[in-house]
């Protein structure tokens, strides 16, 4: 797979951008939002195998007192979904086809922050 960074170096304007074989596929991400430390905010844009173009959202919300801190993390992707995606999501489960991924990037980002 191919991987590139371009725009800003961090925060809002970084891009990362990947080109694979056929179960990798090609897409984009660019940052568009950064509110440190609660909200991150992300165009993603996918053009192979599927054509997708989605925002993707990363919130971050404390919780505790100052002994005993968590923070609970909320990931959601949304965009527009043309006649073949609406055509797709009745035949297959979407929650099931992706959400494996989104439990999978929690759990990563979890081990990061509990280093």
């Amino acid at each position: 797979m191919k991987r590139s960074y371009s725009g800003a170096a961090s925060g809002k304007g970084a891009v990362y951008a990947w080109d694979g074989n056929k179960s990798v596929g090609s897409g984009r991400m660019e940052i568009l939002d950064t509110s440190a430390p609660s909200k991150i905010v992300i165009k993603l844009d996918f053009f192979t195998p599927f054509e997708g173009h989605n925002t993707a959202e990363f919130t971050m919300l404390p919780q505790g007192d100052a002994t005993n801190v968590t923070t609970n993390v909320t990931w959601l992707m949304h965009g527009p979904s043309p006649f073949m995606g609406k055509i797709m999501h009745v035949f297959i489960n979407m929650d099931r086809m992706v959400g494996k991924d989104f439990e999978i990037g929690l759990a990563n980002l979890k081990k990061i922050t509990e280093r």
